[in-house]
């Protein structure tokens, strides 16, 4: 089984933590775009990581990451909401490899900073932003976490692929201290992590997100949800008129004029919407009225 999550308390309720499966969701995301491994690896890490801090909100509340990196793969976009997401980098065709053969995600990153932007139901979106410390995603979210959330996290995120460069696992896990932790957790969960191997890893040997789980704490946790995840985008044809309202009534007679008709294509899911003259007249009457 995979795309689920799993949230627990563990180590005598001092620290919090989650595990993912995404594999299947980021199968479908490399599938649409086909998409290179080290794209396809830091677009799954982010996908991932904003899966699961979706699941420590609300369900109505909807969460945007940006990772407004330099390198090749140019900015990484990551909507998600209740266990649902999309997303994409705006390159997806970068393929680089350290000389041990792992993949040079770092570079491909690059330098620049992650922006969070939550959308709590407030009057304005809750925006926040930390530098890039390493491009690598989860270290930089568990810097994220301890500088602009003041939670002391641990953050483990990973996609790997076969000699094809197919995706054939991923996923993820989120350590946070709870208020009241002790010296001796911090140790115990610095010890944990030492020894884990990595997610991605124990996804392909078949590992579910309770056996990571059991992984890290040694048994020492207790279960309080489990969580579907999906990708999902809710682009329609009637959404994308929004876009042609915006452009204005003389710049979309122009589009009549000289192209008779026009393509979009969603950003996030490679859908293709076909706009005909007649449905862009029909538009430009709406705004005429």
């Amino acid at each position: 089984m995979d795309n689920y999550l799993v949230k627990a308390y563990g180590f005598n309720n001092n620290a919090r933590f989650y595990t993912a499966n995404t594999t299947g969701i980021i199968k479908h995301v490399q599938e649409i775009w086909n998409m290179w491994p080290t794209s396809c690896a830091a677009l799954g890490r982010t996908m991932t990581m904003a899966l699961i801090m979706s699941c420590t909100y609300k369900n109505d509340e909807a969460l945007n990451i940006f990772v407004k990196g330099d390198g090749p793969i140019g900015k990484i976009v990551v909507e998600t909401h209740d266990g649902k997401v999309r997303g994409y980098c705006e390159n997806p065709g970068v393929y680089l490899s350290h000389n041990n053969g792992h993949l040079n995600v770092s570079m491909g990153v690059g330098n620049g900073e992650i922006e969070v932007v939550k959308d709590l139901h407030m009057r304005e979106p809750f925006s926040s932003s930390s530098p890039i410390v390493s491009g690598e995603i989860a270290e930089d979210f568990a810097y994220y976490f301890a500088s602009s959330e003041q939670i002391p996290s641990a953050v483990g995120l990973g996609v790997q692929f076969d000699k094809d460069s197919k995706v054939i696992s991923a996923g993820g896990f989120l350590i946070q201290l709870l208020p009241g932790y002790t010296d001796e957790t911090i140790n115990s969960i610095e010890k944990a992590i030492k020894e884990l191997r990595p997610c991605s890893d124990m996804i392909k040997d078949g590992m579910s997100c309770e056996d990571m789980l059991n992984e890290i704490t040694k048994g020492d946790y207790k279960i309080l949800e489990k969580r579907d995840l999906k990708f999902e985008c809710p682009c329609s044809k009637k959404r994308f008129e929004k876009g042609f309202v915006t452009l204005g009534k003389d710049e979309l007679k122009d589009i009549i004029n000289k192209e008779h008709g026009s393509d979009v294509t969603c950003n996030f899911c490679n859908k293709k919407y076909h706009y005909s003259e007649e449905d862009l007249n029909n538009i430009l009457n709406k705004m005429e009225k």
